[in-house]
């Protein structure tokens, strides 16, 4: 499922693709546009995306 979302860092409209089979997860992947580490945490609830977070990860 394509999903888009904001920067935390250089607040650009960024898309990237969540696997549905995943019920709940939380990595980090770097954005797309200024290569910056957003940590995510995303959960689906009957194939539908429930929750989405993009944070900014302190210190880096």
């Amino acid at each position: 499922m394509e999903h888009f979302f904001t920067c935390p860092y250089c607040w650009e409209r960024i898309s990237m693709v969540l696997d549905i089979s995943e019920e709940e997860s939380d990595y980090i992947e770097d954005c797309e546009v200024c290569c910056r580490p957003i940590e995510l945490h995303f959960r689906f609830a009957d194939q539908s995306l429930v929750y989405f977070e993009a944070e900014k990860i302190e210190g880096i």
